[in-house]
């Protein structure tokens, strides 16, 4: 797999815009948004500080926080020797009927947390030697992350913020976050609507999700990689292989391989599971064939696209 290598070292990207004062505007316009919320791509329109009510996240004025620690399980330029100082947020602005993390993303559980405990969690990662801190399922809750990162760049964070969304993001919540997430870490999940649709609620994610990683890769670029391997700044895709659904792998891949780059570090991920309702949403009721997955480690190949992270399971599998 090709590798893009950090020409220097780079510092994360909030910390110039804390010394300039653009960071803490960041953070009061964020919560502006929130009054008419379009902080993710079903702009709902209330107003979160007040009421949760119509709102699909059910999320108000305070994050849920789900579980926070070291996470060994993301891509290897994530998760590095120490861990990916992960953060789960909880609830999310779509509902996957094979969702695997259902109980926190569908069910509200969790606690209440104000954006000083946030912070403090931040630092409490940073000090046990993660490589970064890992924002996952943000898109409801990105005035509440950036106002946690303002108090915590204060007190010295200084590791890189990984952006790890569904991808059902709007370019508003973009734009506050730009300069200051370091590394994107967006699902590609369909490649068309039908798809969406019935599997996540959404008949829009495709065209919302494509504007998202163009914005994505616009602001930060391919990813790049320091001296030890680990990521310090860029995009990186996941694209999870859903069994029956060869045509919606070939649209993402064409679309990375077409709009965004060659360069692109994507995960084609095999360890679908018929989590939650799928088992009444055939063929999502049973797991990726070893065909299936060979099928899409072939058609990236035939894209042209050089930093696929496939390489693993097409050892295990022998293909």
């Amino acid at each position: 797999m090709t590798t893009t290598k950090a020409t220097s070292t780079r510092n994360p990207a909030y910390l110039d815009l804390l010394h300039s004062g653009i960071l803490k505007d960041r953070v009061q316009l964020a919560f502006q948004h929130l009054e008419q919320c379009d902080l993710c791509a079903r702009y709902c329109r209330i107003n979160r500080l007040q009421t949760t009510q119509g709102a699909i996240c059910q999320t108000g004025e305070q994050a849920l926080v789900y579980s926070f620690g070291a996470h060994y399980g993301e891509e290897e330029p994530i998760s590095g020797w120490m861990g990916s100082g992960a953060i789960f947020f909880g609830r999310c602005n779509l509902h996957c009927v094979y969702c695997q993390n259902w109980e926190i993303s569908q069910t509200g559980t969790g606690r209440s947390a104000t954006p000083d405990q946030i912070a403090l969690i931040m630092l409490a990662l940073q000090k046990r030697g993660c490589h970064n801190i890992n924002l996952v399922s943000p898109s409801h809750v990105v005035a509440q992350i950036l106002s946690a990162v303002f108090i915590a760049a204060q007190h010295g964070l200084h590791i890189p913020l990984v952006y790890n969304t569904g991808g059902y993001d709007s370019l508003e919540a973009l734009q506050l976050l730009d300069g200051i997430i370091d590394i994107y870490l967006p699902d590609m999940k369909y490649g068309t609507s039908t798809a969406a649709r019935q599997l996540s609620g959404v008949s829009d994610y495709s065209d919302v999700n494509r504007a998202a990683v163009r914005e994505m890769h616009r602001q930060v670029g391919d990813l790049e990689l320091d001296g030890e391997g680990l990521a310090v700044r860029g995009l990186l895709v996941r694209h999870l292989v859903l069994p029956g659904y060869m045509a919606d792998s070939n649209e993402v891949l064409d679309f990375i391989a077409k709009d965004i780059s060659l360069l692109t570090y994507v995960n084609l991920m095999d360890q679908y599971y018929p989590w939650y309702r799928a088992e009444d949403f055939a063929p999502l009721d049973r797991s990726i064939l070893r065909g299936e997955y060979r099928r899409v480690l072939d058609m990236a190949e035939r894209h042209g696209l050089r930093r696929v992270d496939g390489h693993r399971e097409r050892r295990r599998l022998g293909i």
